[in-house]
């Protein structure tokens, strides 16, 4: 099966925003936890005026039908640690009857062709928790990031 992959455009958003749900109520099912807060309407709404902006980049694959099949974010960030503008990505999702074809492998490539035009130094990704997804870390250190240190944690404003 061969896909498209494609920077999504506002008119993308409401499919975006669908696996986005999927994507957090599959995290949220394996930790056992209700980690997120998912309203599609919001979600909907945030993404199309992050995309308006280009505060977000997305890139959606599709299938040879035109279904969406996954997706990836990233945003500009910048550190002094990381020698200035670097990308995150907060969200890479394939849906499960896709997984098996390297679509995240593609998605991946895609982020990083966009991160080097974009003159970034760096990619950087927060996995969900391990162990329930040591598969999904697995995947980014084939892909070639390595741990970094620390963990992932906020404080709710």
């Amino acid at each position: 099966m061969d896909f498209t992959i494609t920077r999504a455009i506002a008119d993308d958003a409401p499919e975006v925003a669908v696996m986005v749900g999927e994507l957090l109520a599959e995290i949220m099912g394996a930790i056992d936890v209700r980690a997120f807060n998912f309203d599609i309407v919001e979600t909907t709404a945030r993404l199309q005026d992050f995309i308006n902006r280009e505060k977000y980049f997305v890139f959606i694959a599709r299938d040879q039908g035109g279904t969406p099949a996954g997706f990836i974010t990233l945003y500009e960030s910048y550190a002094l640690y990381a020698e200035g503008a670097f990308g995150t990505i907060p969200e890479l999702y394939v849906r499960p009857a896709y997984r098996v074809k390297r679509l995240g492998m593609r998605l991946l490539s895609q982020a990083k062709s966009f991160g080097k035009s974009c003159n970034w130094r760096r990619l950087e990704v927060t996995t969900p928790p391990l162990p329930q997804f040591d598969r999904t870390l697995a995947f980014y250190e084939r892909e070639g990031f390595s741990i970094s240190g620390g963990r992932k944690i906020k404080m709710l404003l």
